[in-house]
């Protein structure tokens, strides 16, 4: 028999599309370099752990894995509910955050329509465009990545349907301060819906920061996504939500599976959302952690952006990419920056105090030795 070539062709709006690329794994640097010790601050996780309340929900709920799970989530819509002070229609929990960004381009983006993102920003706005055959249109940051809401507003044409605001945003930890957001929802046409990412809003301290729920409450056109994958540690189950006007939940919901959220992820999140000392603890330890490495980045005189959230952009220089592989070589993960056109930057996740000065002290060796 005589088989022909591979005469299928994907879709042309592929060729945008460049696969997502994820933090290296411990498991993984260890096997390529035989290495004992490595520390991953790459992907933003939790050191801490997760929420204990939201393991033990989950272990009691390994005995009903025969059973689908609840397609509507009533339990963990209700507990978020109660947690935020919304209305439990104005709530879509999604397979991680990262699925709901995906529903919303399927539901209101047609081919040729547009999203605005502030850039450099989380790089699955683009992805969820890109797949719709929708066009990015990014806005660059001011000096020190800071916001510019005029140019925001600027760059919104009669094809803009959704404008993406990540704050704190990843991966330069600015944020969006309570003022520059009511003046965009101010000027932002009622028919551009706002979707306000909200992934670090319990690391921010800020006086004048605003995690946008209250805006949902007062039925503005906007969408706020929150995860459980950051400050509830859970992020081995991808859990996230939306809180929207109803309107915007209902369209969002007709092209969501009915089963997208596995049991045990539901089971875990309900819990976790309620322990109230698991966050308080992991705030704290990032509060710390932060401060230890701002001191090192000042000893060591390497430029950084303050953060809202628990993650540092650092900037190493025009050798960033050799200091990246060196720490590697050593056991530390980081985020190189290329991949958001920073190419002379690092992401560095705040870690335990043990894991910040493993990786201080194989930077300084690095850099001194240089």
């Amino acid at each position: 028999m005589v088989y022909l070539s591979n005469q299928i062709k994907p879709r042309t709006v592929l060729k945008n599309i460049e696969p997502y690329t994820p933090g290296k794994p411990i498991w993984e640097l260890q096997q390529e370099l035989n290495l004992d010790k490595v520390v991953k601050l790459a992907s933003n996780e939790n050191p801490f752990g997760p929420s204990l309340k939201g393991v033990e929900a989950i272990s009691s709920g390994l005995a009903e894995l025969n059973r689908y799970p609840d397609a509507d989530t009533v339990a963990l819509k209700g507990a978020i509910a109660s947690s935020l002070d919304v209305k439990e229609e104005q709530i879509i929990v999604t397979n991680g955050a990262d699925e709901l960004i995906t529903l919303l381009s399927e539901a209101f983006l047609d081919e040729g329509d547009e999203i605005i993102v502030p850039s450099p920003s989380f790089s699955e706005y683009d992805f969820g465009a890109h797949i719709m055959g929708a066009t990015v249109v990014p806005v660059p940051f001011e000096d020190g990545f800071q916001f510019n809401v005029q140019k925001i507003v600027d760059a919104i044409t009669e094809r803009t349907k959704l404008l993406y605001l990540c704050s704190p945003n990843n991966p330069t930890g600015t944020y969006l301060s309570k003022a520059e957001l009511e003046q965009l929802l101010q000027a932002v046409p009622t028919n551009v819906l706002v979707v306000f990412d909200g992934a670090y809003s319990h690391y921010a301290t800020a006086d004048d920061y605003t995690d946008g729920i209250e805006y949902v409450r007062a039925d503005q056109p906007i969408l706020v996504l929150q995860t459980f994958s950051k400050i509830y540690g859970l992020a081995g189950v991808r859990v996230g939500f939306g809180i929207a006007p109803k309107s915007i939940i209902q369209s969002i919901l007709k092209v969501k599976e009915p089963f997208n959220v596995n049991s045990l992820a539901q089971a875990g999140a309900t819990a976790a959302i309620k322990d109230e000392e698991h966050v308080r603890k992991s705030r704290e330890g990032n509060a710390a952690g932060r401060e230890q490495l701002y001191q090192a980045f000042q000893n060591l005189n390497l430029e950084y952006i303050k953060t809202e959230s628990n993650f540092i952009l650092v900037k190493f220089g025009p050798d960033a990419a050799n200091i990246y592989n060196e720490l590697l070589a050593k056991g530390v993960i980081l985020r190189y920056g290329k991949t958001w056109g920073l190419p002379e930057h690092v992401r560095v996740s705040i870690g335990t105090v043990e894991e910040n000065l493993y990786f201080i002290e194989s930077l300084t060796s690095i850099l001194v030795n240089e």
